[in-house]
């Protein structure tokens, strides 16, 4: 399988270069651009009567542009497609977030554990205590291990560049507009439900990953069941296989836009009282989970 191939330095390249900063303070992102893309669309469509036909409009766009972008870039050649696959996926930007979280918690006590996890979620942290920062964290990492990493490189797989843009602009949109406030209820839906259905296999996916690495594949029927308490179809699934390989409490009660709100736990039985050695254990697990998921691409590339 060619996409195989073509994902193994993919894959190498963003775990040894991640996301180099002298060359994004120069050049725009393109996660930036199909942000920009999203919010264009939200501000031409979302407004007036048929605001859910509008929304299924605005994905239909999305996905268009993904999937032509992706075909024009392949037609450079084999080295395009790999940039392109590295720049798209996350997984050393996402440890490098966790590590952050790490250091500031270790340098700056509370204060800099709030401030670090702040950039990686949007629940609020200004009151957060030691093990909701960590909670955080890891609830982040394991969720964007799959939607970051496992499904932009099962996409990559299974339809190539076209597959992977037609994705990310899926999934940017649903982080922007794929809530179930008064503004993005409707016009929002198509892409919630979407993303929701293209992440179906790659959670699960990440999720029995992260099993085989945690050694927890023994605790199988206990991730999945505490993956259906989740409010998510698919990010509880990640979320509940490291809790077990990490024996912690996550989910629980947090705060959003300054109220309180109670979420089921995950894996209750588990440490509550976590830190920052459980975010860089997590850290850890998500270098396993990566690595186990290059050696079964290159399983693909060798048999297919």
């Amino acid at each position: 399988m060619i996409t195989a191939t073509l994902l193994i330095p993919a894959l190498i390249l963003d775990a040894i270069l991640g996301e180099p900063r002298w060359l994004w303070n120069r050049l725009p992102h393109p996660a930036v651009l199909m942000g920009q893309l999203v919010g264009a669309l939200d501000a031409g469509l979302n407004s007036g009567a048929g605001r859910r036909a509008k929304g299924v409009v605005a994905v239909l766009v999305l996905v268009i542009t993904g999937l032509l972008i992706g075909w024009l870039l392949s037609l450079f050649g084999a080295l395009m497609e790999i940039l392109v696959a590295a720049i798209l996926i996350a997984q050393r930007s996402l440890c490098d977030h966790l590590q952050a979280v790490v250091q500031g918690l270790q340098k700056d006590g509370l204060h800099g554990g709030r401030a670090a996890v702040a950039m990686i979620v949007s629940r609020d942290t200004t009151e957060m205590t030691g093990p909701q920062v960590a909670r955080a964290a890891i609830e982040s990492g394991a969720e964007n291990m799959s939607d970051g990493v496992i499904a932009p490189a099962f996409w990559f797989l299974i339809a190539g560049l076209p597959g992977l843009l037609a994705y990310k602009m899926i999934n940017t949109a649903d982080s922007m507009i794929g809530y179930r406030n008064a503004r993005y209820r409707d016009f929002g839906w198509a892409a919630a439900r979407l993303d929701d259905l293209v992440n179906w296999i790659p959670a699960r996916l990440t999720s029995l990953l992260m099993a085989l690495s945690g050694g927890t594949l023994r605790d199988w029927s206990a991730i999945a069941e505490d993956a259906r308490k989740h409010r998510s179809p698919n990010a509880g699934w990640p979320e509940a296989a490291m809790a077990r390989a990490l024996d912690a409490a996550l989910s629980g009660p947090r705060s959003y836009d300054g109220e309180m709100q109670e979420f089921p736990w995950v894996h209750e039985d588990g440490a509550k009282g976590i830190g920052a050695e459980a975010i860089r254990r997590c850290t850890e697990m998500l270098w396993k989970t990566w690595g186990l998921g290059l050696l079964l691409t290159v399983a693909i590339a060798v048999i297919f």
